[in-house]
């Protein structure tokens, strides 16, 4: 301990190409992603049921049609939070390098 009597904190490993950041969510919002989310798996369960049970190929795929819209939708969600808290918050402070990042997502989700 340095003669000052205060813990000095680690040294940070950093990772150039790695970024992970925190989002603050209200406990209500992630709930609600989760039960969506759960939704979507279940989905996805049904889907490998319809298969051991040798379901009708057009009928698979209106399934998966149906989780791909679930999880798209999922994605929306995510991004219109990220667009109303992370961009704006670093648009506020100059950042405009976030905007490619944001393009980058969006051009993810089609």
């Amino acid at each position: 301990m340095p003669k000052d009597g205060k813990k000095k904190a680690a040294p940070q490993k950093t990772c150039m190409r790695c970024k992970y950041k925190h989002t603050p969510r209200k406990d209500a919002s992630v709930r609600a992603l989760h039960s969506r989310l759960n939704r979507i798996i279940g989905q996805l369960n049904g889907i490998k049921s319809m298969l051991d049970e040798n379901r009708y190929c057009g009928d698979v795929l209106i399934q998966v049609s149906a989780a791909e819209s679930a999880l798209r939708t999922f994605g929306y969600m995510i991004l219109r939070d990220h667009m109303e808290s992370c961009i704006t918050e670093e648009i506020k402070k100059g950042n405009t390098e976030i905007i490619d990042e944001t393009m980058f997502l969006i051009k993810g989700l089609k």
